[in-house]
């Protein structure tokens, strides 16, 4: 069984980071491509820098901060190999890594550097692909809309045609969350995760999974629906 990978998609600001928050900081890793606080009480105590003693070779940390492709493989290497307690990695956010690598390369003219960017992107996510059965793979990453305002189609947000449209970024994960917000009861914003397509954006689950089109933004909790689902 290879190893499942998820991704939670939508617009800044929709909770997408949040859901992390009752992850246990034991058993993750988070890679954050941009370095940004946490959006939760007490994660700097929770999640501390990624560190390999050069003398003993000890391995400490369970969160590391890069957009660079490479290393975040090397990262995700030395995880799959050297930190088994470790259950569930997070990348946040992965659309950066691309972001990034494209400004820092504006210069360039031609088409080379967006088949270049594409093929960084597609190494971490075969990478993905090959850790251990026990790790999930998590993305966090941003949408866009190519529909319109009266009838949106929500999808992964790339660089170029070739993810978009001969890859399907969407096609690549076993579970895709969509992030929304809508106003409570109570007229406070409530964070939203949308389970199955709906007409507008591309969440998929296995049938049964979850009864609810909308549920929390809680990954902790998915990651429990999805283990019990799959131990069935």
């Amino acid at each position: 069984m290879a190893c499942q990978t998820l991704c939670i998609y939508g617009e800044s600001g929709h909770g997408k980071t949040t859901s992390l928050r009752n992850l246990d900081p034991e058993t993750t890793f988070i890679i954050s491509t941009t370095g940004k606080p946490l959006p939760f009480r007490g994660w700097k105590k929770k999640y501390v820098p990624f560190v390999i003693n050069k003398e003993t070779k000890e391995i400490t940390g369970n969160y590391y901060v890069s957009s660079n492709w490479e290393q975040i493989l090397k990262i995700l290497k030395i995880i799959n190999t050297k930190m088994p307690q470790i259950e569930t990695v997070v990348v946040d956010d992965f659309q950066y890594v691309l972001s990034y690598e494209f400004v820092d390369r504006a210069t360039e003219v031609g088409y080379q550097k967006f088949s270049e960017l594409a093929q960084h992107a597609m190494e971490i996510l075969r990478y993905s692909e090959q850790m251990r059965e026990d790790c999930t793979m998590c993305f966090l990453t941003h949408c866009e809309n190519t529909g319109t305002e009266i009838d949106p189609k929500y999808v992964i947000k790339t660089i170029g045609k070739l993810l978009s449209e001969k890859v399907t970024l969407e096609g690549l994960f076993t579970y895709i969350f969509f992030a929304k917000t809508e106003e409570g009861d109570d007229g406070k914003m409530q964070y939203k995760l949308v389970t199955n397509n709906d007409g507008k954006c591309l969440a998929k689950t296995p049938m049964g999974m979850f009864e609810e089109l909308e549920i929390d933004n809680d990954l902790n909790e998915i990651l429990k629906v999805i283990k019990e689902y799959n131990e069935d």
